[in-house]
This record gives C-alpha cells, structure tokens and sequence, in this order.
C-alpha cells in the first residue's frame, strides 16, 4: 500500500467522472445542434458534393474554436484532454448532418 511520502513529489490532478461526464455532454448538445442548424443552412444553400462536407468541416472547426475559448484556454480543468474538447462528437454527428441536409435540400430545391 502506497503511503502519502511516496506522492509527496508528484503533482497529481484528481478528477470527478461525473463532471466530466456532464460536460461531454454539454459538448455533445453543442455538436448536435450545430449539426441540425448548419444542416439546414447547406440545405437551403444548395450546397451539394464535396461542398457540403466541407462546409461541415468548417463549421465544426469554428465550433472547436469557440468551445476552446469558452473554456479560456483552460481545457485541462474541465476534460480529460484538449482532443475530447475538440474533437468530441465531430463524426459522430455527421450523420444527423447528412440527414438535415439531404433533408432541406430536397424539400428547397427538388419539390
């Protein structure tokens, strides 16, 4: 059994699961709802191809962008990573993306 004196030099973080469970969460929502927003706006757009996804890639860059700055550069206290900040949920919501988009741009464009 590992006494204090063996930790005395070492400077450990303790994290708590459940907020960091929250606030994977809270980036999840973001994700999503950037999903159906910029899904809808590629739709009504027009965009079609290559120009969609990458018009997702923007946008999901400049969320990360935005989500980084909300934590003041302090992503450390909030996540276990800088990575689960910025790239949580990215990929997983490209299929709600793909769905809101295809979605809107059929019913704009093709009826």
């Amino acid at each position: 059994m590992a006494d204090a004196e063996d930790f005395a030099g070492l400077d450990l973080e303790t994290y708590s699961p459940f907020a960091i469970r929250n606030n994977l969460g809270v980036v999840d929502y973001c994700r999503a709802f950037l999903a159906v927003v910029s899904g809808s706006a590629a739709g009504i757009l027009g965009l079609t191809g290559l120009n969609g996804f990458v018009f997702y890639i923007l946008v999901s860059f400049l969320m990360s962008v935005l989500l980084g700055l909300k934590t003041q550069s302090k992503s450390e206290r909030y996540f276990v990573s800088k990575w689960h900040l910025l790239t949580n949920g990215v990929f997983g919501e490209l299929f709600t993306y793909l769905l809101v988009w295809t979605f809107m741009y059929g019913m704009i464009h093709v009826f």
